[in-house]
């Protein structure tokens, strides 16, 4: 009997990303085979998002075209939260789940696809499945979040805070380190409160006791000897504990923090977390402890209610900030966000004016610091080698979010390697350089 075979449409965030490898896991070592096509799928897996209107759109989409190409399809993720509108457009659908299910996933694929294991031929790495390049890997630490911001309906689709363990995510990261991965992105909703829920209990690791608490896992991360990059953190105080280890090299200095805006009534209505924190200063406190620090945030703009003076604040925000790499969204409504019913929306021609405002404002900004690091020597991990050179990373860039380095003829680097360069040009985005190891 030959190995039943699954297709997988992996949509969303990197922590959908990391729902995605574990399915695969589980699938792969039951024996199932991963389809890089339809036609040769025996029943397709759709893992949606739901987040925003377009994406909401692209999942639907996707599982319009998976039943058209295939007929067999699962649904999963953060928009089977919303089984009435995935079954008002595509009834036809064989299961639907909500996220981080992988239970019920793998339950409905032996229901409509029962396994033909076969333990000799069916072995998978100790790492899992994984969906990323093999030298970096997301490193999901919890699932859900506390707050309940109002533009935001994650919580009604993913649920409370539910943190991993301690000992369980860092055996996965050491397991990931021994097969190869050079950088772990730390993900999830609310980085900085991992453990809460845990109440910070300890669990035993390489001998000793570890707690379940951001600091803690960040210090533990760091023994590993990779890149450990931190996603999603919110500025707390307790933060400032984790950017020391940033100075002392053991976890990149990078912090990646959602600040979405610089206005104190608009972080309000927003019920952002830590809206009462002084951010400037505590921006400012994490360049004294750290002074090569990167910086990274989103911000909303054209939130309902938004007028031109706190829009204005928000600029002169991002002056003050400086701030290293910035993404922009005008306030887009999403279905059972409370922000829907604030008043006074912002038209849409004025949201794009402020978001292109907004960009143009950063980009000069981004631009300049990138500027201030040319002629510095750093150390970069290679993502890709094509026929003009090799294209890296830094320790300031994240794949697929952050800029790039631009390395001409280094054609003899391997994807994974870290090689030291010297920056040579920078626009706003990227860096050019050459190597001056090999």
């Amino acid at each position: 009997m030959s190995n039943p075979k699954v297709g997988f449409i992996s949509l969303g965030c990197p922590k959908a990303l990391v729902d995605s490898e574990q399915i695969l896991t589980r699938l792969r070592s039951e024996g199932y085979l991963v389809s890089p096509n339809y036609q040769e799928s025996d029943l397709v897996v759709v893992n949606t998002c739901g987040f925003i209107d377009a994406a909401v759109e692209e999942s639907l989409d996707s599982i319009g075209e998976a039943l058209a190409e295939n007929g067999k399809v699962i649904v999963t993720g953060c928009l089977g939260a919303r089984q009435d509108e995935i079954l008002a457009r595509h009834p036809q659908v064989l299961k639907i789940t909500g996220a981080h299910a992988t239970d019920e996933v793998v339950d409905a694929v032996h229901e409509h696809l029962p396994p033909a294991h076969n333990p000799f031929t069916s072995l998978i790495p100790p790492q899992g499945i994984k969906l990323t390049p093999q030298h970096y890997a997301y490193l999901k630490i919890s699932e859900g979040c506390n707050h309940r911001c109002s533009f935001c309906i994650i919580p009604s689709m993913r649920g409370d805070l539910v943190s991993r363990p301690v000992d369980d995510v860092l055996q996965e990261a050491e397991k990931l380190a021994e097969a190869g991965v050079k950088e772990l992105l730390v993900v999830s909703q609310d980085t900085s409160a991992y453990g809460l829920d845990l109440r910070y209990q300890s669990r035993r690791w390489r001998g000793r006791e570890v707690s379940s608490r951001f600091y803690d896992l960040a210090a533990a991360l760091g023994e590993l000897g990779i890149w450990v990059r931190m996603h999603y953190v919110y500025p707390y105080p307790h933060v400032d504990e984790v950017v020391s280890l940033m100075a002392e090299g053991k976890v990149l200095p990078y912090l990646d923090i959602p600040f979405q805006h610089a206005d104190s009534r608009i972080l309000k209505l927003m019920k952002r977390p830590a809206a009462a924190e002084n951010n400037l200063q505590r921006i400012k406190t994490w360049r004294e402890i750290c002074p090569d620090m990167t910086i990274r945030s989103t911000f909303i703009v054209g939130f309902p209610g938004e007028t031109e003076q706190e829009f204005e604040s928000l600029l002169e925000f991002l002056s003050e900030a400086q701030m290293d790499r910035v993404g922009c969204f005008a306030y887009s409504p999403v279905k059972g966000a409370a922000a829907n019913q604030f008043a006074d929306p912002v038209p849409e021609q004025l949201k794009q004016e402020r978001l292109e405002r907004f960009m143009a404002h950063q980009a000069q900004i981004s631009a300049d610091r990138l500027q201030k690091r040319v002629g510095k020597t750093e150390m970069v991990l290679v993502d890709e080698v094509v026929e003009e050179g090799a294209v890296a990373r830094s320790k300031a860039d994240a794949p697929e979010i952050d800029g790039q380095v631009f390395i001409d003829g280094a054609t003899h680097l391997r994807v994974g390697d870290f090689v030291e360069v010297e920056l040579e040009e920078a626009d706003e985005h990227d860096l050019w350089a050459r190597c001056t190891s090999a």
